[in-house]
């Protein structure tokens, strides 16, 4: 049993009763304290659906009572950490479910949306929102937006964070594929924010957007660039950018200064030619700048890792920036790591090494691992 489904546990389970008595005369939370019992070896998503269907057998059947059950439950600090995700899965259950409203009385859909920004502060409501975002896209989106103005960094991270295209261990929002452009104005009303926390979540949202929608990414950081060239801008638009820089995008190279550079690269010396693992890859080589004016570089690497059919897959890995002045010789070393890793397969034969310098690739180096 990892450490990290143990998240939520017996522990946490009676907490969550513990809290929610008080604020729920009459309910005694039967099928959520028999919970604990049924944990097993489930990982920690599964421990929160079964926490939620728990919750929703236990509570009255109906939104409003939920929704006052929690809020009156938010007065306690010990509603607070893990035990939250059962909970915000469990307002967008009820909510999604109960009868649709005529306008202007306030919905069930815009009431759940505000309850999971109401909680956000005890633990990030991003895995619960997306389903808001799957059934009515543009009008969650509506409420989202204003959350940029919120004067709790958690709920403006909220509005960042949760509406990202491949935000990790969350559903996928088809509308969200299919629309790259709708999240912009969140993201350009944030990336400036004075939170690092929020600016990072702005970062992260505009790399997942670059994986399909490159063009919208770097016309986006241009705009922001030409707006306002601040610290914080820059740095936003560099980490969101990272994942073009390592694809060679021209467009992302530019905007962050790496202009096509007249530099020779030596070959790859390796330490050794068989690597055997848990051992390290040690690689070294030399950059001089041919050029009559200073290189901005981006010096990056490849490795070609083999793969179990005999062909290669590569992951490119960034070494570091370098601004090398004309005529000189930068001589640079590299350790990459062979220990096994529960993300990456190893497996034993050719693979290769290439260095990446402003998007150009130099020297593709053949070695050997051994297991």
């Amino acid at each position: 049993m990892g450490t990290m489904n143990e998240l939520i546990n017996a522990s946490a389970i009676r907490t969550l009763v513990r809290v929610l008595t008080p604020a729920a005369p009459g309910v005694t939370f039967t099928a959520v304290r028999a919970t604990t019992a049924q944990l097993g070896e489930l990982n920690l998503r599964a421990r929160s659906d079964l926490v939620s269907r728990a919750l929703l057998a236990d509570l009255p059947d109906d939104y409003p009572q939920i929704a006052a059950i929690f809020r009156a439950a938010l007065a306690d600090p010990a509603f607070t950490g893990w035990l939250i995700w059962p909970v915000t899965e469990t307002v967008a259950t009820a909510a999604l479910a109960a009868p649709t409203r005529p306008r202007p009385t306030r919905s069930a859909f815009i009431d759940g949306l505000e309850l999971l920004a109401e909680l956000t502060p005890r633990l990030t409501s991003e895995f619960a929102i997306r389903r808001f975002l799957q059934a009515d896209l543009a009008a969650a989106l509506e409420v989202v937006t204003g959350w940029t103005a919120h004067p709790d960094e958690h709920v403006r991270r909220l509005a960042s964070e949760g509406t990202r295209q491949f935000l990790p261990w969350a559903i996928r929002v088809p509308a969200l594929l299919a629309a790259p452009t709708a999240t912009l104005p969140i993201l350009t009303a944030l990336h400036r924010d004075p939170s690092e926390y929020v600016r990072r979540s702005v970062a992260n949202h505009l790399n997942d957007l670059s994986r399909q929608n490159p063009g919208i990414v770097t016309a986006t950081a241009r705009d922001w660039l030409a707006a306002d060239e601040d610290t914080n801008t820059r740095w936003v638009v560099r980490h969101g950018l990272r994942t073009l820089i390592k694809k060679a995008d021209p467009e992302a190279l530019a905007l962050m200064g790496f202009q096509p550079a007249t530099v020779s690269v030596s070959a790859l010396a390796l330490e050794a030619g068989t690597v055997v693992s848990p051992g390290d890859l040690v690689f070294t080589f030399d950059v001089t700048n041919e050029g009559e004016e200073p290189a901005r570089l981006a010096v990056d690497y490849v490795i070609h890792y083999l793969k179990s059919n005999g062909t290669h897959s590569e992951k490119v890995f960034k070494l570091g920036t370098k601004t090398v002045a004309p005529g000189e010789r930068l001589t640079l070393t590299k350790r990459q790591s062979f220990k096994p890793i529960t993300t990456r397969v190893h497996y034993a034969g050719e693979h290769a090494v290439e260095l990446q310098i402003n998007g150009a690739r130099h020297h593709r180096t053949p070695f050997h691992l051994q297991l």
